[in-house]
């Protein structure tokens, strides 16, 4: 059966920075080729993408990965009760959940010890790992609380309301849920698989890990005391980043389901889904020692494109890393490598994209123009969108 896969490369450059540090403090770093390279762990590019969700989508189609669940459904629960005082909305929630998930929702250890010691200070319970629910999830199990509320025991134990708890958790999914997935420990049945993967990136050529010696001064230091008021060091690297990421399209579909309105066609939700995480992934940055170094800049080129087989990355380009001479940087030579590499492995796979998108900033990145068609990061975003769209229509 014929697949729908979008594959999204991008070749960025990052000056001094630091932006995920391992627990020494140090950049991230594996072995490629040989070589040491700069690595942005695949965790750190997601969270960055689903931050960066908050500017393009509206907080309803969103979710929340939480220990404090609880305090959100009780809110919801409140919104639509206000007279139901908030001990009351939290024990509803804690119930529901519970009954949802399976999961234990109740005061932490340390709240426990506090009032053993005599100290009576309410502290909402909390799940015993991060629980991931969509707004419109967490509002679904608030209103089967509120239902419930005479006697949430008894009306949880009925094999139908449990059921129907079970299903407010597993349907509905958040645009994040739907591309990220979830897992949730004690109800394996309404856990997500993933639709979207992400790779570590990692940079193109050879790169070194150097320390930054500085030193701050007391502002209400006397003249006469010498030194200052504090020394450190931070470790930091350079690099031109080659990042990838694959949204296996025909799952996405599957997690978030049809459109929700009668004057929405079908595949809305998708669309919309696709569009914001390729704007959201191509823009993002992780924020790590972001006040240190200031190193907020955008991709040098990105290529998308459209699959019918699988996902196809082209790190290969890059597995001999790219060297650099005086008259240019590391990207010109990263975009050579990737215009040769890219039709050398789908000529001899038979893997041809069905659609391709190319959006590139300066000369350097000349050689990648030929591969598809040359856009705005805009016309990318509204391109990918109606292809997918125009594709699960005649799938469907």
């Amino acid at each position: 059966m014929s697949r729908i896969i979008l594959d999204v490369h991008v070749l960025q450059t990052v000056p001094p920075s630091n932006i995920n540090r391992d627990d020494t403090g140090s950049p991230k770093r594996a072995v490629y080729g040989g070589v040491n390279r700069a690595r942005v762990s695949s965790q750190a590019w997601k969270r960055a993408t689903r931050e960066a969700f908050r500017d393009v989508l509206d907080p309803s189609e969103l979710g929340t990965r939480t220990k404090r669940v609880a305090e959100l459904v009780a809110e919801s629960i409140r919104r639509q009760d206000d007279s139901i005082e908030q001990a009351e909305a939290l024990a509803l929630a804690a119930a529901t959940v519970t009954a949802a998930t399976g999961t234990k929702i109740e005061p932490p250890k340390r709240a426990k010890k506090d009032k053993d010691n005599g100290n009576d200070e309410d502290t909402a319970p909390q799940s015993s790992y991060l629980m991931f629910l969509s707004a419109r999830q967490r509002d679904g199990l608030a209103e089967l609380a509120v239902e419930g509320r005479d006697d949430i025991a008894a009306f949880l134990k009925a094999k139908q309301n449990k059921d129907r708890a079970k299903r407010i958790a597993n349907t509905r999914h958040s645009v994040d849920i739907a591309l990220f997935g979830r897992m949730v420990a004690d109800a394996s049945d309404i856990n997500v698989d993933a639709s979207a993967q992400v790779a570590h990136a990692i940079s193109v050529h050879a790169a070194d890990t150097e320390s930054d010696y500085y030193t701050a001064v007391d502002d209400r230091r006397e003249d006469d005391e010498p030194g200052a008021g504090m020394i450190g060091t931070v470790e930091f690297n350079s690099a031109t980043l080659y990042r990838y990421a694959a949204v296996d399209v025909n799952r996405l579909a599957e997690n978030l389901g049809a459109g929700l309105r009668d004057e929405q066609p079908g595949t809305a939700p998708v669309r919309r889904a696709v569009e914001a995480f390729v704007r959201a992934f191509v823009e993002s940055m992780p924020t790590g020692k972001s006040n240190t170094f200031a190193n907020h800049t955008l991709p040098d080129a990105v290529v998308v494109k459209l699959r019918d087989s699988r996902p196809v990355s082209f790190v290969g380009a890059f597995e001999e890393p790219v060297t650099q001479d005086e008259k240019s940087g590391q990207v010109r030579e990263a975009c050579r490598k990737l215009s040769r590499y890219i039709p050398e492995v789908e000529g001899a796979y038979g893997a041809e994209a069905v659609a391709t998108w190319v959006l590139r900033v300066g000369e350097a990145t000349e050689d990648l123009a030929g591969l598809g068609d040359e856009v705005t990061l805009g016309d990318l975003v509204d391109g990918v969108g109606e292809a997918v769209a125009r594709r699960l229509e005649t799938s469907a």
